[in-house]
């Protein structure tokens, strides 16, 4: 069994560090920029979050669509690799102006731009692997690292920047970080790609335009249906996940001590965000190497099996917060390491499901519907940091202890529910694994 990657997932990596680089650099700012320069309650800064991190998961079935229709994946890539760079260097602007209309205008340019670029990359990455590759879950898995490496300096750097020094450097690094990954790909792509995502997957051919226009199998139509049921899944575990950029940044900035004692210098809050894709970095090499000896012992978890351990991880994360809170509001503020053992569970629970879940799309989806298929995905992620953003906007008004338990019993019940289910859901996955 081949074990080597193509070329083509280390370039595409490196662009969707540099994109992860910033998106996570804007979002580890985002509600403390609303907060703290606005001056907008918790409320309306977390409905907002909401808002934002769930458009930025919808628009990409357009994006999808406008690919697999018209241009293609490359076109939407570089197009919406420029629109996302244009939204934060008008962030950048707002500190002098002091503009909610511009504000606005930032976050708008940002999601129409996420909305061109994420489902496209991912569907490249699935491009380079036939269908039954079993170096595919491996391959995500890989490219799930450059997300988080990205994701992983960006509050470093953006939020030191914006905590430290002035808010608007925070979001002129993020848009650099976009510009740096637009050269990369445009640079690249001819290179590694070898033509891959050059064209509209229905424009190809007259054959491919035919069969375009053929109805969709009985097998085709019951794969699809498991995409969107592992989807519902998703939204799950994205709900209770997402409360790293809102409630768990809160909980950093006022209920955690952030002071190391020796230099007497305060961690900024926004860094706590970067253990997430700190951790990844460390463990998405392990699991990628676990999924290929499994799968040569043809002792692979099911996918279905893999988002069982994911939310069951998940929401052990999140009654390690609930102790958390409680040993808060009994002794006061807590120290780094309860956030730091959730940020672990929260992240192995993740590397369980999501690197896997983009595989599972591409694996499943007839090559006429890959792009859409894939913005469909997102489209759970939509509903699932909509909902954690509106949740996160009561974390005044709800008791921290019950409000981080609400999301573990939510993962834990999902668990059992698709425990109980995943057999059935394996046969309409007719032998994808």
């Amino acid at each position: 069994m081949k074990t080597k990657h193509p070329k083509g997932l280390y370039l595409l990596f490196s662009v969707e560090m540099w994109e992860r680089f910033s998106f996570y650099g804007m979002l580890a700012l985002l509600v403390l920029f609303m907060k703290n320069y606005f001056g907008w309650s918790t409320e309306v800064a977390g409905n907002i979050y909401g808002w934002y991190i769930g458009l930025v998961f919808l628009t990409p079935i357009l994006g999808g669509y406008l690919a697999d229709r018209f241009f293609g994946p490359n076109k939407c890539i570089v197009a919406g690799a420029l629109t996302i760079a244009a939204g934060q260097f008008v962030l950048f602007s707002v500190p002098y102006t002091a503009s909610v209309t511009a504000f606005y205008i930032g976050v708008a340019l940002l999601i129409i731009g996420n909305g061109l670029f994420k489902s496209n990359i991912s569907v490249l990455v699935g491009g380079l692997y036939e269908k039954d590759d079993p170096r595919k879950d491996a391959g995500f898995t890989i490219f799930y690292m450059g997300i988080n490496m990205g994701a992983a300096i960006a509050p470093i750097v953006c939020g030191f920047l914006g905590e430290k020094v002035a808010w608007q450097w925070g979001f002129f690094a993020a848009g650099v970080g976009m510009i740096i990954g637009f050269f990369t790909f445009i640079l690249g792509k001819k290179k590694y790609l070898n033509g891959l995502g050059d064209h509209p997957a229905s424009h190809k051919s007259r054959k491919s335009k035919a069969k375009t226009a053929e109805p969709l199998t009985v097998k085709e139509k019951q794969r699809m249906a498991v995409i969107f049921i592992m989807a519902f899944f998703v939204i799950f575990f994205w709900f209770a996940f997402k409360q790293n950029g809102a409630s768990l940044t809160l909980f950093a900035s006022e209920s955690t001590d952030r002071v190391i004692p020796w230099i007497n210098w305060e961690v900024p809050a926004s860094w706590f965000v970067s253990l997430n894709a700190a951790f990844i970095l460390i463990f998405a090499p392990v699991f990628s190497r676990v999924w290929i000896k499994l799968a040569e012992k043809k002792k692979e978890p099911s996918t279905p099996a893999k988002f069982v351990w994911g939310l069951a991880l998940l929401s052990f994360g999140f009654v390690i917060m609930a102790v958390a809170a409680w040993a808060n509001y009994k002794f006061g503020k807590v120290g780094v390491l309860w956030l730091t053992g959730t940020y672990l569970f929260l992240t192995l629970g993740e590397l369980c499901l999501s690197p896997v879940g983009l595989s599972l799309v591409t694996k499943l989806s007839p090559a006429r519907y890959a792009s859409m298929l894939m913005g469909a995905w997102f489209l759970a992620n939509f509903i699932a940091n909509k909902l954690a953003g509106q949740f996160a906007g009561m974390y005044d008004k709800i008791n921290h202890i019950k409000f981080f338990l609400f999301p573990a019993a939510v993962a834990f019940v999902a668990a059992m529910l698709l425990l109980v289910i995943r057999k059935y859901i394996k046969r309409w996955m007719h032998g994808v694994h």
